[in-house]
């Protein structure tokens, strides 16, 4: 048993994660457009008619550009909670739209979406992980801080789409406000590398094969920054980069039959080989 996924952008400019199996999957988030999602699905040979549901994590414009055509188009219902889609002016039709409470266990065809709470600058910021069988993947993006709810559902998951938003001496040097800095580095602002890596060292789980660093900031991180800060610790976990400008291959996830929540702190430096795709 596996699930299939893949990043079809990721950053600022729009963020798009596909999650299933070849005949049922979710979308979380749709920032791009629906022809970018449809070009890029069908370079992937992914179908979609296999999405079941489109999860919004949060309204801001990189996580829900494209979902009113795609819905529409496809008539695939989009699951968001009550205050989010308060806070956007999204035009879907009534038997698309489904609510759920911030702290929800949502069964989708053959999966079981997970929604809890997190930290970001949102009316009512979600994160999502995402079960098939003994395979669970979670997408913990656009975080301000790491709280007990992430360290606890990331330290479950055999993948995670994991946020390495910016460089902290990038960010500190950059020609960006003081005011745009303080929002960014906030407690409901993005994750850095290095507070990824520490999130990554001590509460990855022992059986953890694939790692997607996320929503990389185009003026404030740089895909080389990020492979020599994961470098050196990453063992035998496939860390792949993903891009802003396109989508990654479709990776495999097999859990091997391992839902044992793993301990803390493990850190063991060992040779990696970072893809950026």
């Amino acid at each position: 048993m596996c699930l299939f996924v893949t990043s079809l952008n990721s950053g600022s400019n729009g963020n798009c994660y596909y999650v299933g199996t070849r005949q049922s999957a979710v979308l979380i988030d749709a920032g791009i457009s629906c022809r970018e999602i449809e070009r890029r699905m069908k370079r992937l040979e992914l179908e979609i008619a296999a999405i079941r549901a489109i999860f919004i994590s949060h309204e801001h414009s990189d996580h829900i550009k494209g979902i009113e055509s795609l819905s529409r188009k496809y008539q695939i219902p989009v699951f968001m909670t009550a205050a989010t889609f308060k806070n956007t002016d999204l035009d879907l039709d009534d038997h698309l739209r489904v609510f759920f409470a911030p702290e929800a266990s949502i069964p989708v065809g053959a999966l079981r979406v997970t929604s809890f709470s997190k930290f970001h600058d949102a009316a009512e910021p979600i994160s999502f992980v995402v079960d098939y069988n003994d395979v669970r993947v979670g997408i913990f993006t656009d975080i301000g801080h790491v709280c007990e709810k992430v360290r606890f559902h990331f330290s479950s998951c055999h993948a995670a789409f994991l946020e390495t938003n910016y460089d902290e001496k990038m960010l500190r040097e950059g020609r960006y406000p003081v005011h745009l800095k303080q929002r960014i580095r906030g407690k409901f602002g993005h994750l850095s590398n290095h507070q990824a890596l520490e999130l990554f060292l001590e509460h990855r789980a022992p059986y953890m094969s694939h790692l997607f660093l996320s929503h990389l900031s185009e003026n404030n991180n740089h895909p080389r920054v990020v492979a020599d800060t994961f470098g050196p610790h990453a063992g035998n976990v496939r860390v792949v980069i993903a891009p802003r400008d396109r989508e990654t291959a479709v990776y495999e996830i097999s859990g091997h039959g391992e839902r044992v929540p793993p301990p803390v702190s493990r850190s063991r430096p060992v040779q990696l080989s970072i893809f950026t795709q």
